[in-house]
């Protein structure tokens, strides 16, 4: 299942779903409906040339001649496994089960989601006003609604539905973000200001309020004044102790080689700031390790093997630089610490990363061996 795929096991499949597996995953034979797709080899004959020469066709009629009712997106069946469903089955499924359990809010919730996610913002926009007439919703229902209303640059109702939101969750960033959002597209550029500075103050440690900062200040004033308005922002009491800003800025400078160095500034100044804090360590460890240097990776995680017992990104960093430097001793006993984690996914990785290792260390054992048996 894809990272942002719903969760539909009580979803009816219909219409373009496919699975795609070997023959020989029906032994009771293969269903009516399938599309068999059967590998040519190179220069083997066929009896009858489906076209003569290149088809152009539209991705709508890619999705249509493979069966799909819109384009696929993957979805999990009854029993967990991954299979592909055209988009506008899997929203017409959606539709179908809400429609039948008006009074479930969670399945609105989900519906709801998949319509922004695909840019239904009218239809979600109804469905998440109905939760909320219905008395059921939360304040991530609201913000949910107001961002379904921005997309729609229905500023007023956004507008009011956000403030609503911001009133149930006084202690979350996002409304006053997105009020941000909505004062700069009615022009208001004071009142765009004061929303996400607020987003600041309720949440300092929140990355993408300073992101916003950042880019608000240089769409007017340059890049240097900008900078210049976060450091400032950032050095004041309340936000002194957070590495946020710092990791905000990393990101606008981390993808261009040219402005690595200057990504790897501002991480440091991150870690610097709050070396408790595992995401500016995840992020300076990654820049280190998309500039080659693998020493200064294990240099700065080596001190924290006790955060990844509790944290697989920071776990996952430490042992893809011990790997590439081929530290197999340093690899085991990290392992071996990781497997005792009482984190599920930290403890999985410890798990998956040894019976890889174990598997790389039998080939080259084998590879060894049929080597000293073919000398004379």
């Amino acid at each position: 299942m894809t990272q942002n795929a719903p969760d539909t096991q009580n979803v009816a499949v219909a219409g373009g779903a496919a699975i795609l597996a070997p023959i020989q995953a029906f032994p009771n034979g293969v269903p009516a409906n399938a599309m068999v797709l059967i590998p040519l080899a190179n220069g083997m004959p066929v009896d009858k040339q489906p076209v003569d020469g290149p088809v152009a066709l539209t991705m709508e009629e890619v999705w249509k001649l493979l069966g799909f009712n819109g384009p696929a997106v993957q979805v999990q069946d009854a029993e967990g496994r991954p299979i592909a469903i055209g988009l506008e089955d899997l929203l017409k499924g959606l539709d179908e089960q809400w429609s039948k359990d008006k009074d479930n809010a969670d399945m609105g919730r989900v519906y709801a989601q998949e319509l922004m996610k695909y840019e239904r913002h009218e239809r979600a926009e109804q469905v998440l006003a109905k939760l909320i007439a219905g008395g059921s919703a939360d304040g991530q229902d609201w913000l949910a609604l107001g961002v379904t209303q921005l997309a729609q640059k229905k500023h007023d109702k956004a507008e009011r539905t956000l403030v609503g939101a911001q009133n149930l969750m006084k202690d979350n960033p996002y409304p006053s973000l997105h009020l941000a959002k909505v004062a700069k597209e009615k022009g208001d550029a004071a009142a765009e200001k004061t929303a996400v500075e607020r987003a600041i103050q309720i949440q300092p440690g929140n990355v993408d309020a300073w992101a916003y900062l950042f880019n608000m200040h240089k769409q007017v004033d340059g890049e240097e004044k900008a900078l210049a308005a976060v450091e400032e922002l950032a050095s004041t009491p309340l936000n002194v102790k957070t590495a946020a800003p710092y990791v905000a800025l990393q990101g606008f400078y981390a993808e261009d080689e040219k402005t690595r160095d200057k990504a790897i500034a501002y991480a440091k100044k991150g870690v610097e700031r709050a070396p408790g804090d595992p995401v500016p360590l995840i992020v300076l460890s990654a820049l280190y390790g998309q500039s080659g240097k693998l020493d200064e990776v294990i240099k700065l995680l080596a001190p924290h093997e006790a955060m990844m017992l509790k944290d697989v990104r920071i776990a996952h960093n430490y042992f893809e630089a011990l790997f590439q430097s081929r530290d197999l001793n340093k690899i085991t006993a990290l392992l071996n610490k990781l497997a005792t984690s009482p984190d599920r996914e930290v403890k999985q990785f410890a798990i998956e990363r040894s019976k890889a290792i174990s598997q790389m260390l039998q080939q080259q054992q084998a590879a060894l061996a049929a080597a000293a048996q073919q000398k004379p």
